[in-house]
């Protein structure tokens, strides 16, 4: 009777275990997406074993995941980046395509422009973000909550985000973003991730959403003392001196040691990456939680920040508002247990506006069928995709209108000036990642091909605010 008895226990066991397996693989994927402020491709240990700022938390994504070596932002600063990764429209057809204050008929989106969070609600999910959104003040049809954010907390305007000690923040209150007051003396990367990893424990047994895009390393380059003193020799200066101090510039604060400062806001960054996924750990989440962490454009000189010192873009050229390889190539480390190959390198190209789609596959959630952006979600599974881009574009200006096209390893860039002749750049990335040696005036007919491309890629901006056609005169 024991026998039976035990052998019954047994079969209930391996029964509730195959049950809970089942449950699991049949729930819909959780969805963590964070997006790091300025952060450069050489600013991770995992990406650059010379950066002399240890992101140990971050680089456990790359062990327990996949590392992708050529993924690229959405444009090369904050706004249109984060435009392309909500719509899934590059910068050819996308609304938002530069920085701009986020008001209606200039940089907030507009009611047709439907973000991944509105689809991913529309599925079922509870939606959080924390951190900057700026695609939309609280007045706008761009605000959060017009947007498919069930909850939000945070910065609307990208210039307030410069801002780490302040009155005010906005967060979804009875379904409307309302301005809620701050204690100024709370370091406000602090609220946020405190915010985000409250929504994880609230919302456990709900497939969710968290779009984390937090704000650091951003200038302005400040953080709590302690978290300065990481960085500094026991008489109290800076580890990476002799420093130059930052003179209070514009909306960016006095800092005396910028290069300390910087350290401490990565190593921040760092460790609030370890949090959510050791949160995500501790509520048993793991196996069903993909995590993406990834930049918004490349590194920052602002501020006082400096990326030649820290070796920021690695062995990229350029820097944040470049169009080349450093200011739109950008980490990408996902991990999901079970689901993404751990400890895989791929060189897989793909960029912002594909993330959309490929959350879309992962979720089984609706895409439009007209937008820029391609599922990749084979590629995530370490598998070769069935579909890949026939090229990469992005436009940028300030000052100079700036054009980018990839195709293969081939890439062109184009800088006119109103009124001005253009001036083109051709590198090959298989042989020059550095992009030193111009190949255009010795390969005329790719040039002429890649140019061709920029010009079927793009169509004029239905946002008057990004017309950059008098350039073209």
């Amino acid at each position: 009777m024991k026998l039976i008895l035990r052998a019954l226990v047994l079969a209930g066991i391996l029964l509730t275990g195959q049950t809970q397996a089942q449950t699991m693989k049949s729930k819909k994927p959780n969805i963590i997406f964070i997006v790091a402020d300025d952060l450069g491709y050489g600013n991770l240990t995992s990406y650059n074993q010379k950066s002399p700022i240890p992101t140990p938390n971050i680089d456990r994504l790359a062990k327990e995941g996949t590392k992708f070596t050529r993924f690229y932002s959405g444009s090369t600063v904050c706004a249109p980046s984060r435009c392309a990764l909500m719509t899934g429209y590059h910068m050819g057809h996308a609304y938002v395509r530069g920085n701009s204050k986020a008001k209606d008929g200039t940089g907030a989106l507009r009611a047709q422009d439907t973000t991944m969070a509105q689809r991913l609600q529309q599925n079922g999910y509870v939606t959080g973000m924390f951190g900057k959104w700026g695609l939309g003040d609280e007045e706008t049809q761009g605000a959060p909550h017009l947007k498919g954010f069930n909850e939000f907390y945070g910065y609307l305007d990208q210039a307030h985000a410069h801002d780490y000690y302040t009155n005010r923040l906005l967060e979804i209150r009875d379904n409307k973003t309302q301005t809620v007051k701050v204690d100024t003396t709370q370091y406000t990367q602090d609220l946020i991730v405190n915010k985000a990893l409250a929504f994880l424990k609230n919302h456990k047994e709900d497939p969710f959403f968290l779009y984390l895009p937090l704000t650091l390393p951003h200038a302005e380059l400040k953080v709590p003392k302690e978290l300065l003193k990481k960085f500094q020799k026991a008489d109290g200066s800076s580890k990476f001196g002799p420093e130059t101090p930052f003179q209070k510039k514009n909306n960016y604060d006095s800092q005396p040691q910028p290069r300390a400062a910087f350290a401490a806001m990565v190593s921040k960054l760092d460790g609030d990456v370890g949090k959510i996924v050791e949160l995500v750990k501790q509520l048993g989440l793991d196996d069903n939680t993909y995590i993406f962490f990834t930049s918004d454009n490349g590194p920052h000189k602002e501020g006082g920040g400096d990326p030649v010192f820290f070796n920021s873009s690695g062995p990229l050229r350029g820097v944040k508002r470049d169009l080349y390889e450093g200011g739109i190539r950008v980490p990408l480390l996902v991990r999901a247990p079970g689901r993404v190959p751990a400890g895989k390198v791929s060189d897989q190209p793909w960029a912002f506006w594909d993330i959309l789609p490929t959350v879309g596959q992962l979720t089984a959630t609706p895409t439009p069928a007209n937008i820029d952006g391609i599922s990749f979600a084979e590629a995530l599974a370490g598998k070769t995709p069935v579909k890949k881009h026939d090229y990469f574009y992005w436009q940028f200006k300030e000052g100079e209108l700036k054009e980018a096209v990839t195709q293969g390893y081939w890439k062109l860039i184009r800088f006119k000036e109103e009124g001005k002749p253009e001036l083109l750049e051709l590198y090959n990335l298989q042989n020059d990642l550095s992009e030193k040696s111009n190949l255009a005036a010795k390969n005329p007919t790719k040039v002429k091909e890649l140019k061709a491309l920029m010009v079927q890629a793009k169509t004029p901006s239905e946002n008057k605010t990004f017309d950059w056609t008098s350039v073209e005169q």
